[in-house]
């Protein structure tokens, strides 16, 4: 007699795929700010001009911004096999940060692994949001947020990492290491949704699309605005924690600043998804108008409560780290409606190439703020791109445009 057939249990479908995805992107993610979280055990122990702090930082956003640019010029993320091309990008974030642990901090190699990663980046995140709206349905918004909610999230792990560590500036890198190999692994068993255009031709000039569709320039100088002040405040909210609690209560604050800093960016995780949830339902232009509104008026406030006690500081950090991180996934999901059905990844990287090459001048531009006008005044500089941002989505808004948004839902 013949044993009963068991049922096989397919491990695939939407649910099944956003899941792996979501917890591969976190844990590649870990290695974008492994070396800032590490800042002040470095700091400790070699003395640091406010470049080489800036760079720790922005050899990655550097890195990703030449990473995207070879990724759109080649249409690689409408072109390549999505899960491959991720898969051996976080392996080779994982080699490049595991290698960081053979020198120095302010050895020259250090920044030439973190521009290595960074490159790798451009094969994660544009990648990542690719591959989620293959399976969107009336639902992209919250999607793209999950996504930029697993971003954040693994941006804010290197803090945590650092928390525990105590004064090891390697533990947060070697953490790092080991969450991108995770993650090489892990995306594989991650499946393609239904929604999957047929390759374009490769052409350079694919690019272009994204200056040539009015529309399109509009969304992407509000996604501008926005990334003038987001990885500026991830990068230096750290410092400005330690600075404050320093003036404070000198070598021994109430909690460990780098704690406040993980729960301040890790916040953004309810921002990213609320705003998705939102921009679904109330439409991406009004969600990302308030969102700009609320977080550039936080940069402008926050450095006045610089010195103050942690429970009136901490609120209103928290509120921006919601707020900065909110209308994020809005502006890819509105380039992802915007755009040619068949060049959506091209104009995906494109965006994030652009906007990560002005987060190197905020992050650099930030520690001569701090110099020339103190923390009390600093992050004002931010404050001036999310308004630029808010007046470029309500001329979105007024465009016939819009209406391929959300559903029509402007």
């Amino acid at each position: 007699m013949n044993a009963p057939v068991q049922p096989v249990i397919r491990l695939k479908g939407k649910a099944f795929s956003l899941a792996i995805l979501v917890i591969a992107e976190v844990a590649a993610m870990a290695t974008w700010f492994a070396t800032t979280a590490s800042l002040g055990a470095i700091r400790a122990q070699w003395d640091l001009s406010p470049f080489q702090e800036a760079l720790l930082t922005s050899s990655v956003q550097a890195g990703f911004v030449a990473g995207t640019l070879l990724s759109a010029l080649l249409s690689l993320a409408d072109r390549a096999d999505l899960r491959t091309l991720f898969s051996a990008s976080a392996l080779v974030a994982a080699l490049a940060n595991g290698a960081i642990l053979l020198f120095e901090p302010t050895h020259p190699a250090v920044a030439i692994l973190r521009f290595v990663t960074g490159m790798c980046m451009a094969g994660v995140y544009p990648v990542g949001m690719k591959l989620a709206a293959t399976w969107a349905r009336g639902d992209l918004g919250l999607l793209i947020g999950m996504l930029v909610a697993a971003l954040t999230l693994g941006s804010a792990s290197p803090h945590a990492m650092a928390a525990i560590g105590g004064l090891d500036w390697r533990a947060p890198v070697a953490g790092a290491a080991t969450s991108a190999l995770v993650a090489a692994v892990l995306i594989r068993f991650a499946q393609l949704g239904p929604n999957q255009a047929k390759a374009p031709p490769l052409r350079l000039s694919n690019a272009l699309d994204a200056v040539r569709r009015p529309a399109l320039r509009l969304a992407n100088l509000g996604y501008f605005g926005h990334m003038w002040e987001l990885y500026a405040m991830w990068a230096w909210i750290g410092a400005f924690f330690a600075a404050s609690f320093a003036l404070r209560y000198g070598d021994a604050p109430p909690f460990d600043p780098r704690l406040a800093t993980f729960a301040v960016v890790a916040i953004g995780a309810l921002g990213a998804l609320g705003g998705g949830f939102a921009a679904d339902r109330l439409g991406r232009t009004f969600v990302t108008a308030l969102s700009m509104a609320v977080s550039g008026l936080c940069a402008a406030v926050i450095g006045l409560l610089f010195g103050a006690s942690p429970w009136l500081l901490l609120p209103v950090a928290l509120v921006w780290g919601v707020s900065v991180i909110a209308d994020s996934a809005q502006f890819s999901a509105a380039v992802t409606e915007l755009s040619d059905r068949s060049l959506v990844g091209t104009m995906l990287t494109v965006q994030t190439c652009v906007g990560f090459l002005i987060t190197l001048a905020s992050i650099h531009l930030l520690p001569y703020a701090v110099d020339l006008l103190g923390w009390r005044y600093a992050f004002c500089l931010l404050a001036i791109g999310p308004f630029l941002g808010v007046f470029a989505m309500l001329r979105l808004r007024l465009r016939p445009e819009a209406a391929a948004m959300a559903g029509g839902r402007r």
